[in-house]
């Protein structure tokens, strides 16, 4: 099984460099047989050879069985033109990776921020929506008919709400509660949002063993932090999925503590939830959970379709590892109201894999 390394920008080398270090203890524990490897993205690579993300990376990421992304800071790059290509966004469209995953859940021993505990996974539409830079097969959604108006496109496909919806039902079908809530503003994007939710109740009338309803975006705020316990999966369009799975995540916990894989048919990405974090790049500030809990999902998803259940036991040890650890304040990182650095907490992650497994 042979995983391709992107570490990215900011904290991006450091949070990539613990995931490998903890993948790199269960291969020897378990003996899964990964293979590893890296290549520079972003702002270094830009530098070196004029843009953030050659062609070369992406075809290796397309020859890998998995590909773990570290963040990027792309709202720094130049102009595409310029070699300022947003590696995130291009591996999602190349790839066909429509399916953003973010599981949300709350965790023992610390503290949450909404009025009850939650445990949710938010299935993303992530090729479609507002996101300008992958919605066109040339040029933009985003454009300026004058210098005083900027217009931006939103795309909504039957095929792309359909295919959501299946990843959100199939998901839905493997959990316990087996319930599906379909999150849109068709009040007011009633075009667009109204062709997004017809399919997705078309989806829905397939699975009638899957329980079924729908919010609004804005009412969906507001129960995520008045009553997130009613949630299960909730499946929802690029833009609403962005900013829902943030805000879900940090009322769990934290977004340090937050994993996501990009998915498609073929390919899978793990991802950290978060941004760069430039500020503290280079001080062992950073907490390595959210890309190394990524790298977990990416191992489950891998173990699902190539039925390897030591992948998908492999996956569980991390998450079981992470919540053993974050229920003590003494083996937290700084975010989390602990003192342990990234390198410190790697170590104890390890350890505790190595005990464990």
């Amino acid at each position: 099984m042979h995983i391709v390394v992107l570490p990215g920008d900011g904290i991006g080398p450091e949070i990539a460099g613990a995931t490998l270090r903890v993948l790199d203890v269960l291969n020897a524990r378990m003996g899964l047989g990964l293979t590893f490897e890296e290549h520079e993205i972003g702002l270094a690579r830009l530098a070196r050879d004029g843009s953030t993300f050659p062609e070369s990376v992406l075809e290796r990421a397309r020859a890998a069985d998995g590909v773990i992304l570290g963040p990027v800071s792309h709202s720094d790059y130049p102009a595409r033109e310029r070699g300022g290509i947003n590696g995130s966004a291009l591996l999602r469209r190349e790839l066909d990776l429509y399916a953003n995953i973010r599981p949300c859940r709350s965790r023992e021993g610390l503290p949450h921020y909404g009025r009850t505990p939650l445990d949710l996974v938010i299935v993303r539409e992530n090729t479609e929506g507002f996101y300008a830079d992958r919605t066109m097969h040339q040029g933009t959604g985003e454009f300026m008919p004058t210098p005083d108006v900027a217009i931006a496109m939103r795309k909504v496909t039957a095929r792309g709400s359909a295919r959501i919806a299946r990843a959100a039902f199939a998901l839905a079908a493997t959990r316990p509660r087996r319930k599906v809530t379909v999150v849109h503003k068709v009040n007011v994007l009633k075009i667009s949002d109204a062709l997004f939710l017809k399919e997705c109740r078309s989806v829905a009338a397939e699975h009638p063993e899957i329980a079924t309803d729908d919010q609004l975006v804005d009412s969906m705020t507001a129960m995520l932090v008045r009553d997130a316990a009613r949630f299960d999966v909730v499946v929802t369009t690029n833009m609403f999925g962005d900013i829902l799975s943030d805000l879900a995540s940090e009322l769990s916990g934290s977004l340090g503590l937050a994993g996501a894989i990009n998915a498609g048919d073929d390919h899978c990405v793990a991802q950290a939830q978060h941004g760069s974090a430039p500020d503290i790049q280079g001080q062992d500030k950073a907490n390595p959970c959210s890309l190394v809990l990524s790298a977990a999902m990416l191992l489950d998803w891998l173990g699902a379709r190539r039925d390897r259940a030591d992948l998908r036991r492999a996956a569980r040890a991390v998450d079981g590892a992470v919540d053993a650890l974050v229920r003590d304040p003494a083996t937290r990182t700084r975010d989390l109201g602990g003192a342990l650095g990234t390198r410190a907490f790697t170590e104890v992650l390890c350890a505790a894999l190595e005990r464990g497994l």
